[in-house]
């Protein structure tokens, strides 16, 4: 049994809505179309109203109101309804975690998906699946805070400048909580593409088992851990996973984000 199959047998793995399941499976089926997405969203009265909410906030900007999911697909489209569904999904699946701010928690999560994204249109790679790969990437963490609560305090201990956390996982648990969550991703049956991502978050110029949309994760992650990022924190992403994603420092800084254009779909 490998360690990590060991770390799993501490701890209870989330439930996740039937739903969850059903539109996992469509992430693997190039096939499925709008109205099997849309029907599988509306058979989840919560999820539905929870979607319906955001297609209506001005992070979407739509020209008009939506009032049902089939409107919401045909407005923001198949892929996007998706993404947002299974976030949701995910980000009710798991407790509450003493000595995690969880507000902060989730916050963070949903910077890493925007700026995910964000990367993801640029250098060409599924941007939904950017977004979804890069929301679940602190999930692992919350099997650790189950496993060893103890070892969670010292992970959030501050000041933690950014990737500070991968470290500390590393060295405490042995796992980061990226090699964690591509775990648990995989156990849930997610695609082979985001798993290897996930696995190789932290560090992902490994040659054998190199993933841009890993590479993509990274330095969402570090941007998404720094308060308040804005462009002066470009240059001080790592230089070798810019230059291999082929990303320039000048368009980073001229085309950086807000955190407040980014979906909050906890």
């Amino acid at each position: 049994m490998s360690s990590i199959d060991s770390f799993f047998e501490s701890v209870k793995l989330p439930s996740i809505p039937d739903l969850a399941h059903s539109l996992i499976q469509t992430l693997n089926d190039e096939d499925a179309s709008l109205d099997e997405v849309g029907d599988l969203i509306t058979r989840d009265p919560a999820i539905s109203a929870k979607l319906l909410r955001l297609a209506n906030s001005a992070q979407f900007g739509l020209p008009r109101g939506v009032g049902t999911i089939e409107d919401a697909i045909a407005m923001v489209g198949m892929n996007k309804v998706r993404t947002l569904a299974l976030g949701a999904c995910l980000s009710g699946s798991f407790p509450v975690v003493a000595g995690l701010d969880t507000h902060s928690f989730w916050k963070t999560s949903m910077a890493c998906a925007g700026y995910s994204e964000w990367l993801a249109r640029k250098v060409g790679v599924d941007a939904q699946t950017a977004w979804l790969t890069g929301m679940m990437l602190r999930l692992g963490e919350l099997l650790i805070a189950q496993a060893q609560p103890q070892a969670l305090l010292e992970i959030e201990q501050l000041p933690a400048p950014p990737g500070t956390r991968w470290q500390r996982e590393k060295k405490l648990i042995g796992y980061t909580e990226g090699e964690l969550t591509a775990e648990l991703a995989r156990r849930w049956n997610f695609p082979m593409q985001m798993v290897q991502a996930l696995q190789r978050s932290a560090d992902p110029l490994v040659e054998q088992a190199y993933s841009r949309l890993g590479a993509i994760i990274h330095l969402a992650g570090l941007l998404a851990d720094t308060p308040n990022a804005g462009p002066e924190q470009v240059p001080d992403l790592p230089s070798d996973v810019l230059a291999n994603l082929g990303l320039g420092l000048d368009w980073m800084q001229d085309h950086f984000p807000s955190n407040a254009d980014f979906i909050d779909a906890a």
